[in-house]
Parts: structure tokens; C-alpha cells; sequence
């Protein structure tokens, strides 16, 4: 199965709901609550940082009997330096993100926790394009 999105980020209201369709449609097939719930973390974060960072974005989702596959893509000014983004805490929201709750520094290493293969490709001014795969029967 295969879902596409559209992440607009002049609809604040819509923030997020990329991923709560997928994890109503991960738990509607059955799938195991940890890869539904890994799959949702994952996927929230990297819609959220598309969503404040990139300028909005698309998401790609390809549900299998065995993974969960999903590719988020923005034309935002990418990531300068991602060793640094990958720190937990680290992050460059300005302080109206921040007064919303959002900011925190925890994207990306949530996302690395959380799925089983994290594929970040970015460059200044190229955008940024996230893969993640959570496995349905992972050990995390």
C-alpha cells in the first residue's frame, strides 16, 4: 500500500496529520502496536521539521507486510551541519516555534531511536530528504 501527502506549512492546523493517518492505517492492517507506535514518532518528527524548517514538503509511505517505509522530502535551506543536528537538544526553531512547544532539539534523535534505518540526505540550499524504515517485527 502506498500513501502520498502533501505537507503545507501555511496550514498549522494540518501539522501532523500525515502521520495520524498512517498510524490509524497501520493499526486498521493489524500491524504490531510497537511498529505503530515507532512508525508515528518517526514519522511526526520528520513531517514537523519539514513542516517548520523545510517550508512544507511531501510524504511518501509504502506500507509492507514486513516494514514501513517512508520518504520525507522539503526545498527548505537544508541542514548546515548534521552531525550537530543529530545532538539531542540541538535546534535552530525560532522562539515563536519554541512558545508553541515545538523546538526542542529532539527531531532528529528521535527519529533515529525510533526507526530501524534513518537515510538523511541534505546540503545547504538542496533541501533536506528523510528516509526511515521501521521493521514490523524489530527488536527496538
Amino acid at each position: 500500500m502506498e500513501l502520498d501527502f502533501i505537507i503545507d506549512h501555511k496550514d498549522f492546523d494540518m501539522a501532523g496529520e500525515a502521520s495520524s493517518s498512517v498510524k490509524r492505517t497501520l493499526s486498521k492492517l493489524g500491524a504490531p502496536p510497537s511498529a505503530v507506535k515507532r512508525t508515528a514518532i518517526s514519522m511526526y518528527e520528520a513531517e514537523i521539521n519539514a513542516f517548520i524548517h523545510g517550508g512544507g514538503g511531501t510524504a511518501k509511505v509504502r506500507i509492507e507486510p514486513d516494514k514501513v517505509e517512508i520518504i520525507i522530502k522539503d526545498e527548505g535551506e537544508g541542514i548546515a551541519d548534521l552531525e550537530l543536528a543529530m545532538q539531542e537538544g540541538w535546534s535552530t526553531a525560532d522562539e515563536n516555534i519554541r512558545r508553541m512547544g515545538f523546538g526542542a532539539g529532539m527531531g532528529l534523535p528521535n527519529m533515529k531511536k525510533n526507526a530501524d534505518v534513518l537515510d538523511i540526505k541534505t546540503g545547504r540550499n538542496q533541501g533536506t530528504e528523510v528516509r526511515m524504515v521501521i521493521y514490523m517485527k524489530s527488536e527496538r
